[in-house]
């Protein structure tokens, strides 16, 4: 079976690598899978023996999703977003996926709703139609109109045979963030949490008994390094490592200039997973990926949720988590040296978590829900 999953992440880079999952267990179930990316290169995610398309890449202005900025962060001009366009349909053109994913949209990235209209009206016209599936994650940005809502309600019951919710519903449903009606309650299938396999402990031990601080792959996590350098330098007992993502040398330099002699500041790592069951805690935002990293590795964790402009989606994950023990959360407005390290002394003496009962193989429910559906000829 041919599967074509399309993303684009505008901010950080959790959208792709949860895409990039996905893609690796249709991938392990021997499907062939062509991920079309239409965000900045993220060299440092694994994308091994996945089809790749890179699209003229944008990001958001900051927060700002709807100021959209080209590969010279330039706003994208029309010719720009129109060479995407007809990447995108010279790619559906020439893999004639079975099975089409798009990634958060129409529940997110209305900014590109020309794009995704258009290869949903053009994936609807093929001579072979493929089976047409949303991925979303547990929790969405809620809407903040009741018509944006309409407006996906009836994109999803137009085109998507089903909505595929990467959650576990026994911990959160969609409900908890977005409008569900009956006809859209009757798209979702739930799928369990998409993460990775659970990370084995470092071989050789890196990450044990450090605070281990982790902010994405933008410069929004700049105040949560700064404060844990701040912090670092009041606790010359504990032994910090800060993990910077986008690769930006020089954001690198400059944070290892301001660095005391019990902190380590360097680029994101791979094996990052494998340090956490060694950690003596963790400090980050809450994105998903995050969150699952946390909640499979079991470290005590000090969440500090991404809130800027209007953004409640990590606030309400954080939220949802923090009736687990070890796990507190320090919202941004509130985050300062001495509160985090108070707040770290109280998921220290908590001590990390263990087994729970969460289901973590929504990548292989995805594909087996997918299989069935194009079986079926849904």
């Amino acid at each position: 079976m041919k599967v074509m999953i399309t993303v684009t992440h505008l901010l950080g880079t959790g959208h792709l690598s949860r895409a990039l999952t996905l893609g690796r267990a249709f991938h392990a179930a021997g499907d062939e899978v062509l991920i079309v990316s239409g965000g900045r290169p993220a060299p440092h995610l694994d994308r091994a023996g996945l089809g790749w398309l890179q699209l003229p890449p944008l990001a958001s202005d900051g927060v700002n999703f709807t100021r959209l900025l080209d590969d010279r962060d330039q706003e994208a001009s029309a010719g720009y977003l129109e060479a995407r366009l007809t990447g995108l349909r010279r790619a559906l053109a020439s893999f004639a996926p079975d099975v089409l994913i798009t990634e958060l949209f129409p529940f997110g990235r209305r900014s590109l709703s020309e794009e995704f209209l258009t290869l949903l009206e053009t994936s609807r016209d093929l001579r072979r139609r493929p089976v047409i599936l949303s991925s979303i994650r547990d929790i969405l940005a809620p809407p903040s109109k009741p018509k944006k809502a309409d407006r996906a309600e009836a994109i999803v019951t137009e085109f998507y045979d089903a909505v595929l919710v990467h959650s576990d519903p026994t911990a959160t449903t969609l409900d908890r963030s977005w409008p569900v009606t009956p006809a859209l309650a009757a798209k979702l299938r739930y799928t369990g949490y998409v993460a990775p396999p659970a990370p084995r402990p470092h071989p050789e031990d890196a990450g044990t008994g450090e605070i281990l601080v982790s902010a994405g792959g933008g410069a929004v996590g700049d105040p949560i390094f700064h404060a844990a350098l701040a912090a670092a330098r009041l606790t010359p007992d504990l032994a910090w490592r800060l993990l910077v993502g986008g690769h930006d040398l020089d954001r690198i330099a400059a944070l290892r200039a301001e660095a005391p002699a019990n902190a380590k500041v360097e680029p994101a790592r791979p094996d990052f997973r494998q340090m956490l069951p060694l950690a003596a805690a963790s400090v980050s935002m809450c994105g998903y990926n995050t969150a699952m990293d946390l909640l499979q590795a079991g470290p005590p964790a000090v969440l500090i949720p991404f809130d800027a402009g209007k953004e409640v989606e990590q606030g309400l994950r954080a939220a949802s988590l923090a009736t687990l023990p070890g796990i507190k959360v320090l919202p941004a407005a509130e985050l300062t040296p001495t509160r985090l390290i108070d707040a770290l002394a109280t998921v220290i003496a908590a001590g990390p978590r263990h087994d729970t009962t969460l289901q973590f193989d929504g990548a292989a429910r995805s594909v087996a829900i997918a299989h069935q559906m194009a079986k079926a000829g849904t």
